[in-house]
């Protein structure tokens, strides 16, 4: 390894499995220890580190073709010429949204214009959901690794529930029972109409 230079995938995984144990296991985190991690201690063990796979494998829509989120265009519970917002179903937490351009965009390739447009609904949706009685927080959420088509997630922390604070919300929300899917869909109707006072476009019935 050349000093100074990024590493490679290889060195990358070298340098990481030589943290590891014989198993390839690293270390438990510091996040272990929290207060707010889902899991007891006692038996945890972290996976082993798998060797880089280069290329990778191509994520869903990528360049545009066979795009999930491109087939669904028209579906969202608020829609306008530009952008989509969904109520993802399922889910522990009081409320998850989906925010998507109706184009095919990943967010590095936004332009201009959207990304401003981006920034204001981001802000407008966040103080929407924080507006909800029941509702602590809006974590928002950009991961991209899964779909290549641009989404921003937004999660409301339940209110009261300080052990689901932070970055492990979502791990919380996946061990979490449903929550009822009559108040999530109100409160997500009360989100999209803030966005179609503000924004113009519609209102529909889809979730995600």
């Amino acid at each position: 390894m050349v000093q100074g230079m990024a590493l490679s995938p290889d060195e990358f995984y070298a340098h990481a499995i030589a943290a590891s144990d014989a198993e390839h296991r690293l270390p438990l985190a510091k996040m272990t220890y929290w207060d707010i991690f889902p899991f007891d201690e006692d038996g945890l063990k972290v996976a082993p580190l798998r060797p880089p796979e280069v290329p990778e494998k191509p994520r869903n829509g990528q360049g545009g073709v066979d795009c999930s989120s491109c087939e669904r265009s028209d579906k969202g519970i608020w829609l306008n010429d530009e952008w989509r917002l969904t109520r993802v179903e399922g889910v522990g937490v009081p409320l998850v949204l989906m925010l998507q351009t109706r184009t095919h965009f990943d967010l590095a390739d936004l332009p201009d214009e959207l990304a401003s447009q981006l920034g204001r609904l981001t802000v407008r949706i966040a103080r929407a959901v924080e507006d909800i009685p029941h509702i602590a927080r809006c974590h928002v959420y950009r991961i991209g690794d899964g779909g290549a088509h641009m989404h921003v997630w937004f999660f409301g922390r339940p209110e009261g529930q300080s052990q689901l604070y932070g970055s492990l919300l979502p791990v919380w929300d996946d061990l979490l029972p449903d929550y009822p899917e009559d108040i999530a869909d109100a409160d997500a109707r009360t989100v999209a109409a803030t966005l179609l006072a503000s924004f113009g476009g519609q209102l529909t019935n889809a979730v995600l």
